[in-house]
């Protein structure tokens, strides 16, 4: 059976964190607006009812319908075996998870840190600011966290020789950055071996390779999450 991935067609996204943690599995799935569009994606958010998505990305299966990324890919863990070995280890990844959206939201903020309806070029400046705490305070606070829990285990990933979902959605946060901030990365990353060890080795995993070989992967671009304007990475 094939879930079905609801997300904005053209862009990595919320969405690209629960792609990396189906593709790794070499789990079936259906890009749902890839393939039908936008109109798609909105017509289906407008016909369901109660306790309903916010916004996507969020997976269908069958009747039953998980949005939030941090949700989607803690289920997805528990259900395929990419979670913990018991439930200490799989509250601490879920923890993890959170930790994740935060920065990702830390990192969105970067470029839209007045509001996220008026373009780039109308808070250039604000960004400026925003982007030179991030780089400077927040990149290392978090990351200091992340390199900690990867001391924890012997493996390249958070649990050991296994990977989970903390360990494809730390790939995706550290590619992103370096896209972002090249610059900042290539002098804070050497810091953080576990880290960059992590990333390395999700990217060789058999699933994650076929993806970033094949067409759907999709490349950062100025209209996601991760942004490369250089001005923000001096």
């Amino acid at each position: 059976m094939s879930y079905d991935l609801w997300y904005w067609p053209s862009i990595q996204g919320r969405g690209e964190f629960v792609r990396l943690a189906l593709e790794a599995a070499e789990i079936a799935y259906t890009d749902r607006a890839r393939e039908d569009g936008a109109e798609a994606l909105l017509d289906d958010m407008d016909a369901r009812t109660g306790i309903k998505p916010y916004a996507p990305p969020y997976l269908v299966d069958g009747d039953l319908c998980i949005a939030q990324t941090a949700h989607i890919v803690s289920w997805l863990g528990a259900k395929h075996g990419f979670c913990g070995s018991d439930e200490r280890e799989t509250l601490g990844l879920i923890q993890l998870q959170l930790v994740v959206t935060d920065i990702v939201a830390e990192a969105h903020d970067t470029h839209h840190p007045v509001a996220t309806g008026d373009y780039y070029d109308e808070q250039k400046e604000e960004a400026k600011r925003a982007a030179k705490g991030f780089r400077e305070e927040r990149m290392p606070k978090y990351f200091d966290h992340f390199e900690t829990a990867l001391n924890a285990s012997d493996g390249p990933f958070v649990t050991g020789a296994s990977w989970s979902h903390v360990d494809t959605s730390l790939f995706q946060l550290v590619r992103g950055l370096q896209y972002a901030f090249p610059k900042r990365m290539a002098a804070l990353l050497p810091d953080y071996p576990k880290l960059a060890a992590c990333a390395d080795a999700v990217e060789a995993l058999p699933g994650i390779r076929a993806y970033l070989d094949s067409d759907r992967r999709i490349a950062f671009n100025e209209d996601g999450i991760f942004r490369h304007y250089p001005e923000l990475d001096v």
